[in-house]
């Protein structure tokens, strides 16, 4: 899972939860990390919002066909795209989110308008589409969301009889294939956060199935007295432990701070539920830091104007 983590003028970095060796895939998503990082210098400056920065970076890499969002979206049981995206703002709680969406080229755009044009945080399916008709968001064709890569994935998964996130299969089977679930976290000069995560879900998943990516305190959180927070893995593992507000809840009752929270969570996943995945989290300080359960989670960041932090 890539995430862009932007504390726009003062934190500027990328994390990745990819579950799986380096690959060839894993380099062609480097360049896409690299594009981030080149272009945000350029926008993260006082006239742009956290908010800003998390769709924008997310909208960067639903375009990337590398990853598993937008165009790059896998396959369910019927070979369609089924698209799941959330956004949050942590000045008020406001929140967008869409799931079981097909043809639309950015769903996280798609969420942003339903936080901001309806009086609802979440649109499934035909009742988003029709919404996205509303709001004259154009349709992609579906060969835009075809790649070789995603249909030699939906055949394999076929041949197993199985989804390609299946925690009883081996740990080859398991650990490459969540590759790609997107999202962003930032903190603004003004203290503000905001979190966005976009993903197409898994291989094979039964049609109407929706994870963790667009539910809010689970896939994705925000909250301005506590940290911002994107995760990825297992969404069902993330569901039932509303993992993202769980780690929020920790600094808030706990004042913990983003590392230390990380931990508890994490700790926390594995014993309740044995749970898959990790996630980033940037704190109401601008701290950053990230925590999983998996074998890799490729994840860096550039934090209060340092270094660059990039870890595989």
């Amino acid at each position: 899972m890539i995430f862009i983590v932007v504390l726009v003028a003062q934190v500027l970095g990328i994390v990745s939860a990819v579950d799986a060796v380096m690959t060839t895939r894993t380099s062609q998503g480097a360049i896409a990390w690299a594009v981030c990082l080149v272009t945000f210098p350029y926008i993260a400056v006082p006239a742009y919002s956290a908010l800003q920065a998390v769709e924008a970076c997310a909208t960067l890499l639903e375009d990337d066909p590398v990853f598993n969002a937008g165009c790059g979206s896998v396959l369910n049981e019927d070979g369609k795209v089924e698209m799941d995206a959330a956004i949050m703002d942590g000045r008020d709680l406001s929140a967008g989110a869409v799931a079981a969406v097909d043809n639309i080229a950015n769903p996280i755009q798609l969420a942003r308008l339903v936080m901001t044009e309806s009086e609802h945080v979440l649109l499934i399916a035909e009742g988003a589409m029709r919404f996205a008709d509303h709001c004259g968001v154009g349709r992609a064709p579906e060969n835009y969301f075809y790649t070789a890569d995603r249909i030699e994935q939906l055949n394999e998964a076929r041949l197993k009889h199985k989804i390609m996130l299946d925690h009883d299969g081996t740990e080859e089977d398991s650990e490459d294939q969540k590759y790609g679930t997107i999202g962003a976290i930032a903190r603004d000069p003004a203290g503000n956060l905001a979190a966005a995560t976009s993903t197409g879900g898994i291989v094979n998943k039964r049609m109407g199935r929706v994870g963790d990516s667009p539910i809010p305190g689970a896939g994705v959180y925000a909250d301005n007295e506590t940290c911002a927070v994107s995760s990825t893995g297992y969404g069902e593992d993330f569901i039932r432990t509303v993992i993202a507000k769980t780690i929020s809840d920790f600094i808030y009752m706990k004042d913990m701070n983003a590392a230390q929270a990380t931990q508890a969570g994490v700790q926390y996943m594995a014993r309740k539920v044995c749970g898959r995945g990790g996630f980033i989290v940037i704190d109401r300080d601008g701290n950053c830091s990230a925590a999983y359960t998996t074998k890799k989670m490729i994840h860096g960041w550039i934090e209060n104007g340092g270094e660059t932090n990039v870890r595989f």
